[in-house]
């Protein structure tokens, strides 16, 4: 079996992924995306590998090397349009919604003044977020027209053609924690709860991780919401609403693990090796 790993440098993630092939027997090609060329031409040929890994750091390199992969015929995790869907915290709401998988509130508006109506109609406090993004950056929960109106100019004059899409999401009253759930394939492996007295959680940004047991209802939760997306290798981020129950609220495509391992027990780079193999063995079928 010939693996490659995509990925711009070699973190904890990509030695244990590496590690896990080793131990079945499989080498796999390490490919810097910093030196990565992919040809668009009509003689162009896949890469020489049964299936392909993306861990790039960079989101851009990463959609765009899955997107060219597919093309050329390579066999890639994630596939590309779950990648995108992922990639896009707009794309995977309205996955979410289309598939029934609760979630929390959300308006999305297009201009600074439509964007503030908006919070004011759905009430104070809650969070803006820009669509493309990861470990909890640039989210800002808004308790009131003060701090709305200084956010949203801010985005508006100093941000990216991206924050000039405002996804407002109501505050979810969570109990100082969320919850991580990782999904291969068909099952929830495991999960963490991610606790911080900071209203963002995210263990880039402090969050401590503890293991939370997989219930019935979490793993209908999250294997529902990773098929909503085009399933694969996913950790699917959950709150716990007081009223509401279980809501998703984001999916990662290229999750960092490393913290969750000795919290939870479950090898979850064995995990995703195994799930690697069979599915390369599947498209080869």
């Amino acid at each position: 079996m010939r693996v490659g790993i995509i990925a711009s440098r070699i973190r904890v993630e990509e030695k244990l992924l590496l590690a896990a092939f080793e131990a079945r027997g499989i080498t796999p090609t390490l490919i810097n995306d910093d030196e990565l060329i992919l040809s668009i031409q009509a003689n162009s040929v896949p890469l020489p590998y049964d299936v392909i890994l993306e861990r790039s750091v960079s989101t851009s390199r990463g959609l765009y090397a899955l997107r060219l992969l597919e093309m050329l015929g390579n066999a890639v995790i994630n596939r590309w349009q779950v990648a995108n869907t992922c990639a896009d915290k707009l794309l995977t709401s309205a996955a979410l919604h289309e598939a029934g998988v609760p979630q929390p509130e959300i308006e999305v508006a297009f201009t600074a003044e439509a964007a503030l109506q908006a919070i004011e109609r759905m009430g104070y406090p809650v969070v803006l977020k820009p669509v493309i993004g990861s470990w909890g950056r640039l989210l800002a929960r808004i308790n009131d027209r003060a701090a709305a109106e200084a956010v949203l100019e801010h985005k508006e004059v100093l941000g990216g053609y991206q924050h000039s899409i405002f996804y407002v999401q109501r505050l979810v009253n969570k109990p100082n924690r969320d919850i991580r759930a990782f999904v291969v394939g068909e099952r929830c492996i495991c999960a963490i709860y991610r606790n911080s007295e900071h209203w963002i959680t995210n263990t880039a940004r402090g969050g401590k991780a503890e293991n939370c047991p997989v219930t019935p209802e979490l793993e209908a939760l999250t294997v529902r919401a990773a098929q909503a997306v085009g399933g694969g290798v996913l950790a699917v981020d959950v709150l716990e609403d007081p009223e509401r129950g279980l809501l998703v609220n984001e999916i990662n495509h290229t999750m960092e693990f490393r913290n969750s391992i000795a919290p939870t027990g479950v090898d979850i780079p064995a995990h995703i090796v195994d799930y690697a193999l069979r599915y390369a063995t599947e498209v080869r079928a």
